[in-house]
């Protein structure tokens, strides 16, 4: 195996953890051939991302951890936020768009408004449920990106899927993120699902961020989108006007929404 890079070598333990649930630094050194010491470095970065625990000679999922990596927890976490952010990010399409829509839980939420609708339109997606819960509307012309099926996840990752992008003009992307912040821009905890979402978000006209307050101020292993490809961010209205005048400091849009 070659030398791996640091988001590669993290991504890489945190698939492990996924599929272990806990995990020793001695282990992690034989599979992933790296040292001790590097590890325990790797381990400390996750632990402050808030992906993992460490623990006495090694690390473990914590609860919140294991269910974010969770696709039907992610779904029901912070559930009316989404829905909020889902009914604006509607008022954003129009009628005959090429509309991009990733594999989050959030844009989930805005293909199931979308599925009800009376709309014309081209919708690419990595997302495996996000492409099924369209696949029956008569006017929607579903576009399925190839890839590598994620486990838990139902979404694709990986380069496979990226050739079709350059063939067709995408208005507007929408997307969710593990976290954002001004640092790092849009940030996720799998390597592989990454290079996939930077391809996607290069190929489109503009970028709109679904977030939930959440994922505000947070970065996670690696970064799809920096601040200055993202036109618009969508969120609750659980953000302090400080951090709201710093985006918008960088010619972002910011809608707020309500839950009430």
């Amino acid at each position: 195996m070659g030398k791996m890079f640091a988001a590669e070598r993290r991504n890489r333990i945190m698939d492990i953890l996924n599929e272990r649930q806990r995990v020793t630094i001695k282990d992690l050194s034989s599979e992933i051939h790296v040292s001790e010491a590097t590890l325990r470095s790797d381990l400390t970065k996750l632990e402050e991302d808030g992906l993992l625990l460490r623990t006495h000679g090694g690390a473990m999922l914590s609860d919140q951890t294991d269910s974010d990596n969770s696709f039907s927890s992610r779904e029901r976490k912070n559930k009316n936020e989404k829905t909020a952010i889902a009914k604006q990010a509607v008022e954003l399409i129009s009628d005959g768009q090429c509309i991009m829509l990733d594999a989050s839980s959030t844009a989930l939420e805005l293909a199931r408004i979308l599925a009800d609708m009376n709309i014309r339109l081209t919708v690419v997606t990595s997302g495996i449920k996000t492409a099924l819960e369209l696949n029956e509307h008569p006017d929607i012309t579903v576009i399925l990106l190839g890839g590598i099926v994620k486990r838990g996840s139902h979404s694709l990752e990986g380069s496979l899927g990226v050739a079709i992008l350059n063939q067709i003009h995408i208005d507007i992307m929408f997307t969710s993120a593990n976290g954002f912040s001004l640092d790092s821009g849009l940030t996720d905890f799998s390597v592989y699902e990454v290079e996939l979402k930077k391809a996607m978000v290069k190929a489109s006209e503009k970028v709109v961020a679904l977030l939930d307050h959440s994922k505000l101020n947070k970065s996670s292993i690696a970064s799809f989108s920096s601040i200055h490809q993202i036109d618009t961010i969508i969120i609750d209205k659980n953000i302090s006007d400080m951090d709201m005048k710093k985006i918008k400091d960088h010619n972002i849009k910011v809608i707020t929404v309500s839950t009430d």
